[in-house]
């Protein structure tokens, strides 16, 4: 019964998610609309860590299995991709960097702002 109850938990907030992204005027992915709503009720208090872990930590483990639709994807516009293999190989390089970059200087800033808090 318990994970009944985290899935019902995890499949309401992606089917808010599914609204929200619905109601908004621009196109915004529904699975981030669930996620920060995930967030937002962890960090509030809302949802307890407890309520959703086993069922979580099945997903996580299973995580692989959610990326075969998008393989599918690829083999199946494998002539469209590879007329332009060039630029996604580009895209893939600058966004790693940026990405990397970004990480760092929120990671840099963190640890700012805690050693100023821990020093006052």
């Amino acid at each position: 019964m318990k994970i009944l109850y985290q899935i019902a938990i995890i499949f309401a907030l992606c089917l808010l998610g599914e609204i929200i992204s619905a109601l908004l005027p621009f196109p915004f992915p529904a699975a981030i609309s669930a996620m920060v709503l995930l967030s937002a009720a962890l960090f509030s208090g809302i949802l307890k860590i407890d309520h959703i872990k086993e069922k979580s930590d099945f997903l996580l483990s299973n995580m692989a299995f959610f990326f075969i639709p998008a393989g599918v994807g690829v083999i199946e516009y494998f002539d469209l991709i590879a007329s332009v293999w060039w630029q996604f190989i580009l895209i893939a390089l600058v966004s790693t960097v940026v990405v990397f970059l970004v990480t760092a200087g929120t990671v840099s800033l963190l640890v700012r702002f805690e050693e100023r808090r821990k020093a006052e």
